[in-house]
């Protein structure tokens, strides 16, 4: 079993400290570390790599994570120094809090070494690509340099897996233990972790990171073992099991010690923005229908604070297996807002989808798709439907909804009112009834309406 150093990290906001500098001058090469060490030895002979080639590299290969983003956790920062910098360079990526806060992320691989030939992987084990490797004292210096400069406000940390789970989720944990005990780090840090990696390694990555994340890979079962036939579904989902099981004890624990008046005796946080997923849609003939399904069995089961869609992407060499067309990101976007719906506005997942296909339309929201398949359920009063029929009002989001609620106990909603709300009026019209309008006679059924409804088609550029 692989030994972990226990500690106590604090995770709470910094106070008296001194504010890291708004740097607004300089160039993105500056704030790498000065003197990089060379790559150490790798499965091939490689060239010696500095730094700036090892983050172009590295950078590069973690684009195909979808699952970033800093939603969920507390928000800690220095005093006085609260400002997002610059936005510039390579492996840096955006994420967005729920209070609407863009936060700017080191994303990184530790490195595209892999020992998994899992078929849709760029960094498989016999992809021609260019590898790299850092050293975990080269990810400490790039994350504190930038962070120093505010160009980031935390860490997004995966790897390729190298020697073996244990080894590589060690290295992950080093990475963000040095920076929570040796720098007193308070950014945010997101480490994807390796489900076959020691209980004592994950619990460790727990304590040091924000959010963890372990990718279930593909849709089903049967995708994962025709396309990546060395990973296992169900350790995968037995880890995402035992997270969820440390992070509702430490809750309790936390909770316990808190009623019992002995704040300074509550444990520290483990994982306080939770854990989130990714899947790759689009490798495999699996239907929305069924990956919507999925999804919902994995919020329901684990806990997780997103489950992230990831469109299918050709590669060079790839398997024949494989689509030869990338997956539309249309349909990307489409499982997000299902998945919005499944989540905040009550929809179950089979109701989203068309029944002969099980796939959702591309060229309407699957809420307006929806509508236009129940139309015998509207139209809506806006002045005396319930919340949970005014969420399924195409046009009608959840800020809205509860200023319609709010404004109905002190008189009649109308037109003027939804527009006042910045309420997509046009889409909404067909489906409600207020104070001043109704549908016309025979609106609703008009075989025109999703014609009317949809939004009118783009012309593509053709800049090159």
């Amino acid at each position: 079993m692989a030994k972990v150093t226990a500690h106590t990290p604090r995770i709470s906001r910094r106070e008296g400290a001194p504010s890291r500098p708004a740097a607004r001058g300089g160039t993105f090469a500056a704030a790498l570390p000065l003197n990089s060490s060379p790559a150490p030895a790798s499965p091939a002979p490689q060239r010696r790599v500095q730094t700036l080639d090892k983050l172009a590299i590295l950078a590069d290969a973690a684009k195909y994570d979808a699952s970033c983003a800093s939603s969920g956790s507390s928000r800690r920062d220095s005093v006085g120094g609260r400002g997002i910098g610059s936005t510039e360079g390579m492996g840096i990526c955006h994420a967005y809090a729920p209070d609407g806060r863009c936060i700017s992320l080191l994303k990184i691989l530790l490195t595209n070494f892999c020992i998994y030939e899992c078929h849709y992987c760029i960094n498989r084990n016999s992809s021609n690509v260019r590898r790299a490797r850092f050293t975990v004292e080269e990810v400490v210096a790039l994350t504190l340099n930038f962070y120093r400069r505010n160009y980031i406000e935390g860490l997004f940390l995966s790897s390729g897996v190298i020697r073996s789970p244990d080894y590589t989720m060690e290295q992950l944990v080093a990475v963000a233990r040095q920076l929570r005990e040796e720098h007193d780090f308070r950014g945010y840090i997101h480490l994807k972790t390796i489900p076959d990696a020691d209980g004592e390694l994950l619990a460790a990555a727990g304590r040091y990171a924000d959010r963890l994340s372990i990718n279930v890979e593909l849709p089903t079962v049967q995708a994962l073992s025709a396309l990546a036939p060395e990973k296992d579904a169900t350790t995968i989902r037995r880890t995402m099991g035992r997270i969820r099981s440390r992070v509702e004890e430490n809750r309790e624990a936390r909770r316990e010690a808190r009623q019992a008046g002995r704040p300074a005796r509550r444990p520290p946080r483990f994982a306080p923005a939770g854990q989130s997923t990714q899947m790759i849609i689009g490798a495999d003939a699996t239907n929305d229908a069924t990956i919507l399904a999925s999804s919902a069995q994995l919020y329901a089961s684990y806990g997780l604070r997103r489950v992230y869609y990831s469109a299918f992407s050709p590669i060079p060499d790839a398997h024949a297996a494989l689509p030869l067309q990338r997956a539309p990101l249309a349909r990307e976007h489409r499982l997000y807002q299902s998945d919005w719906l499944i989540r905040f506005y009550g929809f179950e997942h089979a109701e989203l989808t068309t029944p002969d296909s099980g796939m959702l339309p591309l060229d309407i929201d699957p809420k307006l798709a929806w509508a236009l398949r129940n139309r015998e359920r509207f139209p809506v009063d806006l002045n005396r439907a319930s919340r949970e029929l005014l969420l399924r009002v195409p046009g009608l989001g959840t800020k809205t909804v509860a200023r319609i609620l709010r404004l109905r106990r002190q008189q009649a909603v109308r037109l003027a009112d939804l527009e006042a709300m910045r309420a997509p009026v046009r889409k909404a019209l067909p489906f409600i009834v207020c104070a001043d309008h109704r549908p016309a006679l025979g609106e609703l059924d008009a075989e025109n309406l999703r014609a009317r409804l949809a939004p009118p088609p783009r012309q593509h550029s053709l800049a090159l």
